[in-house]
């Protein structure tokens, strides 16, 4: 495996931002040759790399973007590519180190170069200015803002003799298209057919975030290569009569954010983007990087087998269910943001008037600060003499406070626990909060599993062992679906004794799942079905919660109903229809509560 492809299969790697922009603001104007300040400026060039560095980058780019002997001809360096190019990779070598990696940068040739222009031409001059990079060690040739088919074939022969590894980068359109028109299923046909394709694919320039963010879902679907997300600031919107620029670092994260969360592997800035952009996002990105490899948290193996596990019938009402493979319906009931319990604790009531077998309790969805979890579940179990699940995120504490709870929640009677890895702080109200995330769900699913055979994290015997009914997430939308089913997969073997997905408002895609997963036949799954409250509703379920896909035909259905009620009505006859599309392939369903109205919920049951 080459260093490139080794990097983006272990974590989400962060790319630098823009060059043309700090140079501009250094006073450097554009009617001179940017490349060449390799050579008259270096210093300039190298403060660029370091800001970025310090910025959290893991990728430098060179500045060699327009570094080929046409461009160059027309400042009169054309003589000057294998000089300027390698002074490039030296600069950015010299502040890279061996931590970081260099990435060579190869632009377009340039629209006045794509007819009239002998092909073999134009690939020997890409091939000169590849060869310098190369030679002088970059780790990566990264082809930048390609905007036309033709632009993509030529840089693929170029690096059909090369050894180095590469990236394809364009420029899309919103639709997902190249600006002549060219589709991405075609771009990837001519990739995948090429002798010598690329490690990644990535999206640059064009687009600013938000316009991206559309580009990038339709684009994502179309191929197995890893993809590496660059959008530029953007463009000023008019807002009352003003031209504003919505692009601070702030606004910029959130959209890297979510390119990850839809399965980008690496994320970074074009035109426009600063350090301060970086920093930002990196802050965000960082603490998902951190994540401990789950397959090696637990070094520290028990002397002695351990007891046995509880039989699962025996540790809950929940579990005896499952284990006597009987319906299961549990609902949602987020805890509230204040610390008053009343509220919540009327509505757990009235879940067990209706039937509900378990209320379900998220800790800090979305990044949120609420009233604790542990406490909330505690006193419906308390008060209202109802049974609940309890996330357990991996985001808010360290390993030690996390065993720290579990072991609580055995001496409280909390058995019934989900594992979640958890959302970043970034997307939440509190961005410069610190995301711990010593290990993903996975490794915590393992930490219980342990604690259920009577020993603690470090393999040390527990007077008794714990009861817990461990429970493990599923996305079947996910954007890379493959990734998804592998972590099933492994949640499962590591321990998982039952599966809840996020919801699901297109039932075919949930069974499509399933059947990737031959594990789940061992143990049950629970379907996620979020009643839509209103089409607003709908419309941020759609555009804003990562992980939940909502089909253009659920949207065509609830734009057509006219009032809210009518809006809620066809929610509820959605939710309906989907839990009988699925009824006899699951062992369950986990009815959400918009807003925390769990009469809404109620209708879905009735």
């Amino acid at each position: 495996m080459n260093i490139l492809k080794e990097h983006l299969s272990a974590r989400p790697v962060i790319f630098d931002g823009a060059m043309g922009t700090e140079l501009y603001k250094r006073n450097f104007f554009v009617n001179l040759s940017y490349e060449n300040l390799c050579l008259t400026s270096p210093k300039v060039i190298q403060e660029i790399h370091q800001a970025y560095k310090d910025a959290g980058a893991d990728v430098l780019t060179t500045n060699s973007y327009g570094a080929n002997r046409w461009n160059l001809q027309k400042f009169g360096l054309g003589d000057k590519v294998l000089e300027i190019n390698g002074a490039s990779v030296r600069i950015a070598r010299k502040v890279a180190g061996h931590s970081l990696l260099v990435a060579g940068s190869v632009g377009p040739l340039g629209e006045e170069y794509h007819e009239n222009t002998a092909e073999d031409q134009a690939v020997s001059v890409l091939q000169e200015q590849i060869t310098a990079l190369a030679s002088e060690g970059a780790d990566f040739i990264q082809f930048e803002t390609l905007g036309t088919r033709q632009d993509i074939i030529r840089a693929v022969a170029a690096m059909a003799a090369m050894e180095i590894p590469y990236v394809i980068s364009c420029v899309f359109q919103p639709d997902g298209s190249l600006a002549d028109g060219t589709p991405a299923e075609e771009i990837f046909s001519i990739l995948k057919e090429s002798g010598n394709p690329p490690e990644a694919f990535g999206m640059n320039c064009g687009l600013g975030p938000d316009q991206m963010l559309s580009a990038f879902e339709k684009v994502v679907k179309q191929t197995d290569l890893p993809v590496i997300v660059q959008p530029n600031t953007g463009i000023p919107k008019h807002v009352g009569g003003r031209s504003i620029s919505m692009c601070s670092p702030e606004y910029f994260t959130t959209y890297c954010m979510r390119y990850i969360a839809l399965g980008a592997r690496g994320v970074g800035g074009c035109c426009g983007t600063t350090p301060e952009d970086i920093l930002d996002m990196a802050r965000s990105v960082n603490p998902l990087a951190r994540i401990q490899a789950h397959k090696h948290i637990l070094a520290q193996e028990p002397e002695t087998p351990g007891a046995a596990e509880v039989p699962l019938a025996e540790r809950s009402g929940f579990a005896r269910k499952l284990a006597e493979k009987k319906w299961i319906c549990n609902v949602e009931i987020v805890p509230p943001q204040g610390f008053g319990l009343q509220n919540t604790i009327e509505k757990a009531i009235r879940c067990k008037e209706l039937g509900f077998d378990a209320i379900n309790i998220p800790d800090g969805p979305r990044a949120s600060s609420r009233v604790s979890a542990i406490v909330t579940a505690y006193t419906i179990q308390r008060d209202a003499g109802i049974e609940t699940i309890l996330h357990q995120c991996c985001r808010d504490k360290n390993l030690i406070g996390m065993q720290g709870d579990l072991l609580g929640c055995a001496s409280l009677g909390i058995n019934n626990i989900l594992f979640i890895t958890g959302d970043p702080p970034k997307l939440g109200d509190y961005p410069f909060a610190s995301g711990v995330f010593d290990i993903d769900s996975i490794g915590l699913i393992r930490v219980q599993k342990r604690l259920n055979r009577g020993f603690d994290l470090a393999g040390k015997p527990i007077p008794v062992p714990t009861q817990a009914v461990i429970g493990a997430g599923a996305d079947p939308n996910a954007i890379d679906l493959e990734r998804e089913i592998r972590r099933t997969k492994e949640k499962i073997q590591s321990g998982a004794e039952y599966i809840v997905t996020q919801p699901v408002f297109d039932p075919e895609a949930l069974l499509r799942f399933m059947d990737q997963i031959p594990e789940l036949s061992e143990i049950p799954l629970i379907a996620g079905i979020w009643p839509l409250a209103s089409l607003r509703n709908a419309e941020f379920m759609r555009n804003e919660v990562p992980g939940v896909v909502v089909p253009d035909r659920v949207m065509e259905r609830m734009a057509a109903a006219r009032t809210k009620e009518e809006q809620r009505e066809c929610g509820i006859r959605i939710a309906r229809e989907s839990i009988e599309r699925i009824r006899s392939s699951v062992a369950g369903v986990q009815i959400s509560a918009p807003f925390g109205n769990v009469e809404i919920a109620a209708g879905v049951i009735r």
